[in-house]
């Protein structure tokens, strides 16, 4: 005999949104409708949906008669509205309204809380709802919850993660089969894996946005998109990949926050870029399109995520957890956490941070070319750790040439690029072919 049904009045839902993942949101408050209102104390009645194209067959599961193409009317009567529109607006002026009306939010859109989270985290404050957003970083993996309260009485030094699925598959597929980049991603695109414009997935842009908000609850310091140095994965060549499988690597778009501390000053550095991670890392042999996130904390010590960070149904389910925790919340009685800001750490720009790169140059195929090379990196303050050489065909009447594969020791950011210019001015280089930062080590 199963418990009786918990007799409480129904909390109003409004959902923005009623593409893939908003379409399996509802698909699941409808199927699941007994199984949530135990969860939660009472039943979740869906009051509204805001779509912009009212035609469109979204399944059976959406009921036609809730759809209309006025948020604003959506969300006027809602306890509780869950945001799957995405963009900046009108997303971030419906959201700031209902909380103003007293209804708390759930989203999924990390564009807008890495631009302006500042203004929702204000908003919910002030006017005693809830904002949760773990769908927004990683999909269905738990990691906001994990980092914002199972860790919140640890120090967490860095994350390190690769939270694109799109960029995972490309260069995974690069990795396995040698193929180029643009036959990887027209690959990713047949198989649904990337978007028909695809920008801010290869260009860096989406990990960048969760990278803000990773280092804003792992450092308790309001970091946005701003603040992220972003670099995407159209300049990784075949190439590139052999030389990274050479040296028993393999390169990932990696989303790395973390403290520095030098001279008794602690900031925050938060960077997006293709890096070189050993075989031997745990985020090496993550393949696809799966997401996986590394959190290094004092008492914690390592601790790995891994899972499907994006698709209708993985994205649902994060959905669905915060759905449920708000609107236990709100029957209940208390609050989710709020944002922690206490630290309010500076940030510290790529140039002045010390890294690992490798970097390929085109040179003349002559005596004493590596030693002018080497001799300017030393200058700089950077040394070596392998070279590779190899011959380069060139046409008849051209000079001979070769590809030297540099990796160096750690160094900092502001030397290399000082020191690639003096090499890009060299009558000996080239060309400067690639240059990508090694991490992991």
């Amino acid at each position: 005999m199963t418990d009786p049904l918990p007799d409480h009045a129904p909390l109003r839902v409004a959902v923005l949104g009623a593409g893939t993942v908003g379409a399996d949101v509802l698909r699941v408050i409808r199927t699941s409708a007994d199984a949530l209102t135990h969860r939660i104390g009472a039943p979740l009645e869906v009051t509204g949906i805001a779509v912009t194209d009212l035609a469109r067959d979204r399944g059976e599961h959406v009921d036609r008669r809730l759809l209309t193409d006025d948020p604003a009317l959506a969300i006027r009567d809602a306890d509780i509205v869950v945001e799957l529109m995405g963009g900046i607006e009108p997303a971030r002026t419906l959201l700031l309204e209902a909380m103003a009306h007293g209804a708390s939010v759930v989203t999924a859109n990390k564009a807008l809380l890495a631009k302006d989270g500042v203004a929702l985290y204000e908003a919910a404050d002030a006017n005693g709802v809830d904002l949760h957003f773990e769908a927004a970083v990683a999909g269905a993996i738990p990691l906001v919850r994990p980092i914002r309260e199972s860790l919140a009485g640890d120090h967490i030094q860095k994350v390190l993660g690769i939270v694109n699925g799109t960029t995972n598959y490309v260069l995974d597929a690069m990795t396995r089969t040698g193929a180029s980049f643009d036959d990887a991603l027209a690959t990713a695109k047949e198989l649904g894996y990337a978007e028909a414009d695809p920008t801010a997935d290869i260009e860096g842009h989406d990990a960048a946005a969760k990278a803000a908000i990773l280092a804003s609850l792992a450092f308790h310091t309001r970091v946005s998109l701003s603040d992220v140095h972003c670099e995407g994965i159209t300049t990784v060549t075949p190439e590139d990949i052999a030389a990274a499988g050479r040296m028993g690597r393999v390169i990932k778009l990696l989303s790395i926050v973390e403290r520095v501390e030098e001279e008794g000053t602690e900031r925050v550095s938060a960077r997006v870029y293709p890096a070189m991670l050993p075989d031997s890392h745990p985020l090496a042999s993550v393949s696809e399109a799966y997401n996986a996130v590394f959190v290094e904390a004092d008492a914690a010590g390592s601790l790995m995520f891994y899972g499907q960070g994006a698709g209708g149904a993985p994205t649902a389910s994060a959905v669905l957890g915060d759905l449920v925790t708000v609107a236990r919340q709100r029957v209940h009685g208390g609050f989710g956490p709020r944002e922690s800001r206490y630290a309010d750490l500076g940030i510290i720009p790529l140039d002045g941070l010390r890294n690992a790169f490798y970097v390929s140059l085109t040179v003349q195929d002559k005596p004493g070319v590596l030693a002018e090379v080497a001799g300017t990196l030393s200058s700089h303050g950077i040394s070596i750790s392998t070279i590779h050489q190899e011959t380069v065909p060139a046409a008849e009447g051209d000079p001979e040439r070769a590809r030297i594969g540099i990796a160096t020791y750690r160094a900092l950011e502001s030397a290399l690029e000082s020191a690639l210019d003096d090499l890009d001015s060299s009558g000996a280089v080239l060309g400067i072919d690639s240059v990508i930062r090694i991490e992991g080590e």
